[in-house]
């Protein structure tokens, strides 16, 4: 049974007349009434009843009918889905992006491509580093925005951001532009959690700088992060760009590393659909990383 045979079944119960579906599909009425035979010797039951006028729907064929319109409208839902993903000028891309993208990169990169592809739809989620992994692994999202290069991944650099200490507006060291890390090594550290991208980025500088302070607080939004410190609640490593979002003082590093790389990665086994690859020649041809 072939997605044809039902799609002729539904034309059948919409005009109830072999002669009439015959001519609205195109084919012979003979051809018709023997795919009408094989469908109903295949199925067991009589889908319909011939009359003087035309053709009755029985109650086994009311049944054959409604699956049939569900198969068929399936199938054409199916095609038409990916027919648009897999057009480069109006098709899919799903990007998974970290937490702390979500209001500087993202919706820069975004508001260029758009400019560029408008017909293009971007489906994003926002999600650690490891649940993107996890994701472009079974082929949930096609690009992330990570901080994780992986050697089996294809890796886009988009953006270097320089990270700052965040303090306290009343703190110790508020009116000072550059501070060593040493120097925070007893203030308390709001952060985010373990298993976090940006988490292990904060350990390895302080590693560096042989300090370890006590975490007061975690979070995964840097946002949050930033205005806990704001408001007291202990100092913290973000990215330059959040410093100062709700009244806390940003002070430059000392430590030449204290920078991150944000990139694009993918699968690289098999080839991208036309729209996600459209988005990484997009970026590739931008001087984001600058």
């Amino acid at each position: 049974m072939q997605i044809r045979d039902l799609a002729w079944l539904v034309q059948l119960g919409e005009t109830g007349h072999v002669t009439a579906a015959a001519a609205a599909l195109g084919t012979s009425q003979p051809t018709l009434s023997r795919t009408l035979a094989r469908l109903e010797d295949e199925l067991g039951v009589r889908v319909f009843e011939r009359t003087a006028t035309g053709i009755d729907v029985t109650p086994d064929g009311s049944l054959v009918l409604d699956a049939a319109r569900d198969l068929v409208a399936r199938h054409d839902q199916l095609r038409a889905d990916l027919a648009n993903r897999l057009d480069p000028d109006a098709g899919l891309v799903r990007l998974a992006f970290l937490d702390s993208m979500a209001t500087t990169l993202v919706p820069r990169l975004l508001r260029a491509f758009h400019a560029e592809a408008p017909g293009v739809k971007v489906v994003l989620s926002q999600e650690p580093a490891h649940h993107i992994r996890r994701d472009l692994d079974r082929g949930v999202v096609e690009l992330g925005l990570t901080m994780d290069r992986a050697p089996d991944l294809g890796w886009l650099p988009v953006q270097r951001e320089r990270l700052v200490v965040v303090v306290p507006p009343t703190h110790r060291l508020r009116r000072r532009t550059r501070v060593d890390l040493t120097e925070l090594g007893d203030d308390e550290l709001v952060t985010t959690p373990p298993g976090f991208g940006h988490s292990a980025l904060v350990r390895a500088l302080l590693d560096e700088a042989g300090v370890s302070p006590p975490v007061s607080f975690e979070s995964a939004d840097l946002a949050t992060i930033e205005g806990l410190v704001a408001a007291g609640l202990g100092v913290a490593i973000v990215p330059e760009a959040f410093a100062g979002l709700s009244g806390s003082v940003g002070l430059q590093l000392a430590s030449p590393s204290a920078t991150r790389t944000i990139g694009l990665t993918w699968r690289t086994e098999r080839p991208l659909a036309p729209p996600a690859e459209r988005f990484v020649e997009f970026v590739r041809s931008r001087a984001w990383a600058d």
